[in-house]
């Protein structure tokens, strides 16, 4: 696929899930917060599923509008690569940073900062672990612009979930790891001519 095929695809793919959350939103709030409960409760082990929902659903539209850019953004550059890539990614950051906030939380937590925190994670590691210069420029680019998110993952503020940010970040970075582009394997050595007879 062309780069400008890998962009539309990219921006296709992540608008839409952009849109999928205003939609749940519009919803949530004809329905009086009744979606809110799709939230991560903490220490619920019927609550578990939720770490595939939570991501998705946000506490109003303020908290709706201000994880919208950054998602788009962040999502897009991680979406480039390929969309399979991006879905497993996405998948390993889910689980990892649902988990996280599951096991740490002191309360229901709901929001797309899990997943903008892995993306944010996620490029930083591939500029590390891949180390070609085109993903090492897009990880300095998204610490200039992004960088302090970063102190998104300490305790400051207690309606925000600082435990979603920091799990999320920490999958971003294992998914940057486990789907890293491995060099192909050597081509195996001809084997040595036999000795001539005598």
């Amino acid at each position: 696929m062309t780069h400008g095929g890998r962009a539309v695809s990219a921006a296709l793919v992540v608008l839409t899930l952009a849109a999928v959350m205003w939609a749940l939103e519009i919803i949530d709030f004809a329905a009086g917060g009744a979606l809110d409960t799709f939230g991560i409760q903490p220490r619920d082990v019927g609550d578990l599923p939720h770490i595939f929902t939570a991501p998705f659903m946000h506490g109003g539209f303020d908290h709706l509008m201000g994880n919208t850019v950054p998602f788009l953004v962040l999502g897009f550059l991680a979406a480039f690569r390929g969309i399979a890539k991006f879905f497993a990614m996405s998948l390993i950051v889910i689980v990892v940073g649902g988990l996280g906030v599951w096991f740490t939380s002191p309360g229901n937590t709901l929001g797309s900062s899990i997943l903008i925190f892995g993306f944010f994670g996620y490029l930083l590691g591939r500029g590390l672990f891949e180390r070609r210069m085109v993903d090492i420029v897009i990880a300095l680019l998204v610490v200039v612009f992004y960088g302090t998110l970063i102190f998104g993952v300490l305790p400051s503020d207690p309606g925000i979930s600082w435990q979603g940010h920091l799990f999320g970040l920490i999958g971003g970075v294992i998914a940057s790891w486990v789907l890293r582009r491995r060099d192909g394997a050597r081509p195996a050595a001809s084997p040595a001519p036999p000795p001539y007879g005598y």
